[in-house]
């Protein structure tokens, strides 16, 4: 029997490897269409007049629990309309209801909702939202739809949303409720499921509102969006660095993500005996996924050129491996994982990584349930341990970190701030712009390394209290590696501060596990995706196949 690993996290969590993932079966949105199967639906109101402003208010039931979408639609002018975090209005206010709302919970959302971070809601509220629409696909559609015909299906996919997300809050702010009020909740245990269920009923609210208005407009002779073109729109989003700070501000939550991934590759590596049923659906599952991406639509230099790149990977997979492949059963997923680790970059890899849980879902389900993270269980420093403890975990798993040579110019180029204009992280040059004081703690790399040279002044017998006592400046770094001790997955493997950095790895990590589709960057700091494009819709989720994410767009 092989001797199969783990994969070494000094290798995984370099920021090209990261930034080359893509979502999977264990990917948030995908997960939660899995899980949403068996629930009930209900438009439980729908109070638009002709032009589609109002309230909407949609509920979804499974164990005596229910759940609302409230939707506010406004009147917005096209010089108000912004995808900024700071913008004041939006096309669409939403709020996820803890229950059905009653008369007077309308009354006080109406109130406070549109307003979004202004307003304030409460503990009966759980996820918080707003979006804006793709003008020029909203009104194409409505007005094909009001003159009897069904929109252009070209035009349509090329952007795949009547509406985008600018932001999706929960977890206690602005009023809503904490996740310790929720995190028992066996109905929604998984990852980010209240924010994936906001956006799935936006995504039916849209199709709602968009045949609304047709009809409104053109009584006798509107017609329905089809359900095939409806099928192929998602909820767009414009993301920045914003999410960036996640993923370093959350260890052991990253961990989780990274090893459920990393476990379900070595479960399936693990296998002896490959049933042909599960190779075969493996190879579907690759040919269709092929199709698709040509249906990526970018104007980016830098996704256009990893867009080759993996279709090259893939390309010289299907023919040197796959068209040649001789079916044996013993640890046939082995065999083929050594081979693209072999002959594949990272974004076939990586890629191919992702499609080998497609037959699994018994190695999958369970992991899904082990990717959130009670944080606060691991705050706290062990002031007993000693100098020399620290020390060795430093150099066990951030010897990559001690590689960098921090004195470097290069290696120091950039620097994390709050923008106090845009009120959103940003990354800047710290030899050519102003703020560098003003640094968020985001550079673990160079602060692990300073910590190490640190500690070379003491003694290995000092325990870590006494270190602290004259070291206070690198207790997040310390916390850090007593973190990564326990939760190897939870650090990236790189210099999130150099002049090679590209910002959109750290997005697009973190993307990958929400579900996105179609990467397109608008530059290195900010992308636009695609959420649930090609999703079942509400009336086909109990006869859906998994495997929808893959049917050509």
């Amino acid at each position: 029997m092989p001797n199969i690993k783990h994969r070494n996290p000094k290798e995984i969590m370099t920021l090209s490897r990261l930034g080359s993932f893509y979502q999977s079966k264990l990917s948030f949105l995908r997960s939660f269409i899995r899980e949403f199967k068996d629930w009930e639906f209900n438009k439980d109101l729908f109070d638009l007049d002709e032009n589609g402003y109002g309230t909407a208010v949609y509920s979804v039931k499974k164990d005596r629990r229910a759940y609302s979408l409230v939707c506010f639609a406004n009147k917005l002018n096209s010089a108000d309309r912004s995808d900024r975090v700071i913008a004041t209005k939006w096309d669409a206010a939403f709020v996820l209801h803890d229950g059905v709302p009653t008369k007077d919970d309308i009354a006080r959302l109406k109130e406070n909702v549109p307003k979004q971070e202004v307003g304030r809601v409460s503990y009966k509220e759980l996820t918080l939202s707003r979006a804006n629409k793709s003008v020029r696909i909203f009104e194409h559609t409505v007005d094909a739809l009001a003159s009897g015909k069904q929109p252009d299906e070209k035009f349509i996919k090329d952007v795949g949303y009547l509406y985008r997300t600018t932001a999706v809050y929960g977890s206690g702010k602005f009023g809503l409720a904490d996740r310790y009020r929720i995190k028992e909740r066996s109905e929604i245990c998984g990852p980010f499921r209240l924010e994936m269920m906001l956006v799935y009923l936006v995504r039916q609210f849209t199709f709602d509102q968009v045949n609304h208005i047709a009809k409104s407009r053109n009584p006798t002779k509107a017609v329905r969006l089809s359900d095939s073109i409806a099928r192929n729109l998602g909820i767009g989003n414009s993301t920045g660095l914003g999410m960036a700070p996640f993923i370093v501000n959350h260890p052991t939550l990253l961990h989780n993500w990274i090893y459920s991934r990393e476990d379900a590759l070595k479960q399936i590596r693990s296998i002896e005996k490959v049933e042909i049923k599960d190779f075969n659906k493996f190879k579907e599952c690759f040919k269709k996924s092929k199709l698709n991406i040509n249906t990526w639509k970018t104007d980016s230099e830098y996704q256009i050129n990893k867009i080759n790149i993996l279709v090259k990977d893939l390309e010289v997979f299907e023919k040197n491996y796959l068209s040649d492949f001789k079916f044996k059963a013993d640890f046939l997923w082995n065999e083929l994982y050594l081979w693209i680790e072999k002959e594949l970059t990272e974004e076939g890899i990586e890629y191919i990584v992702s499609m080998l849980m497609e037959p699994y879902d018994s190695i999958v389900n369970p992991l899904i349930e082990k990717m959130s993270s009670e944080e606060d269980l691991y705050f706290d420093i062990p002031g007993e341990r000693l100098v020399g403890d620290l020390k060795s975990i430093i150099k066990n798993n951030y010897s990559n970190i001690l590689e960098i040579d921090f004195n470097s110019s290069k290696e120091i180029a950039n620097f994390w701030f709050i923008s106090k204009n845009k009120e959103e992280p940003r990354v800047a040059n710290r030899y050519e712009e102003e703020g560098s004081e003003l640094e968020q703690p985001l550079a673990i790399a160079r602060d692990v390394s300073k910590l190490f040279q640190r500690l070379n002044d003491y003694q290995p017998s000092k325990t870590i209290a006494e270190f602290l006592m004259a070291n206070n400046d690198l207790r997040h770094a310390v916390r850090r590696c007593f973190i990564i001790e326990k939760f190897p997955y939870s650090e990236i493997q790189d210099n999130t501060i150099g002049s090679e950095l590209v910002p959109i790895d750290m997005l697009r990590l973190k993307l990958s596990f929400f579900g996105a589709q179609k990467f397109d960057p608008r530059s290195d700091k900010w992308l636009r995706i695609n959420m649930y494009q090609g999703a079942p819709l509400i009336n086909e989720l109990k006869n859906t196949d998994d495997t929808w994410v893959y049917n050509r767009l």
